[in-house]
């Protein structure tokens, strides 16, 4: 097998804040605000919350919401980047651990992953990673789950010397797109999923990727 490199984590998941916090107090100032918009957008969804809101549930002023981001827009993707840093952290940690022997394996890990932070991210059901909304610019203005896509298969490719190709890196942005289709389907009304819509994306999945990766491990 050969060796298993690290993924490196080469996205910038920072967005345009007024003041970047440097201080220990402002960092957590800015986790407080983060997570009182995540429990909002789990409560009436991205589309209702305002910056008032927030103040409210962080028991900040409306001045402190406002030093940190200039509208709702830019506080909604902040945390759509923080989303998509915890999850792309979590998917490295699956594709890299040695429990999963082969490519099938690592993969169900990997969406796995994807299907946990639906169920216990607060905020992810609703805003995900931020493509619903978002404005920020991305490297070679693609969408942002082009680049879960690129992450999970470069982890992939690197761990268990998979060809790389153009066809192979569209039927995995293929895979992507239909998975957070199906997943957010899954949600839309259970809290835990619906597992019929979640086994409908895996075996679309397993049925895409098998000309390219090769045969199926999964088990029955």
């Amino acid at each position: 097998m050969p060796a298993e490199p690290p993924v490196e984590q080469s996205y910038d998941t920072r967005i345009a804040l007024r003041n970047e916090p440097v201080q220990a107090r402002s960092t957590a100032r800015l986790a407080t605000l983060l997570d009182a918009a995540a429990a909002i957008v789990d409560e009436v969804g991205y589309e209702r919350l305002t910056t008032a809101m927030v103040s409210e549930r962080a028991g900040a002023s409306i001045g402190t919401v406002y030093r940190y981001f200039p509208d709702r827009i830019a506080l909604l993707q902040a945390l759509g980047a923080r989303n998509l840093e915890r999850v792309l952290a979590r998917v490295s940690d699956e594709v890299l651990d040695p429990r999963h022997p082969d490519w099938t394996s690592a993969l169900e890990a990997a969406f796995g992953a994807l299907v946990e932070a639906f169920r216990t991210e607060p905020g992810f059901r609703g805003l995900r990673v931020g493509d619903v909304i978002d404005l920020r610019p991305t490297p070679n203005d693609r969408p942002y789950n082009s680049l879960v896509s690129d992450h999970i298969l470069d982890g992939l490719i690197a761990r268990f010397g998979l060809a790389d190709s153009a066809e192979l890196r569209l039927a995995f942005e293929t895979v992507i797109e239909v998975s957070d289709a199906l997943a957010a389907r899954a949600f839309a009304r259970n809290p835990k999923g619906d597992e019929p819509f979640l086994a409908a994306s895996r075996d679309i999945a397993y049925g895409i990727l098998a000309p390219h990766f090769g045969e199926i491990t999964r088990p029955a």
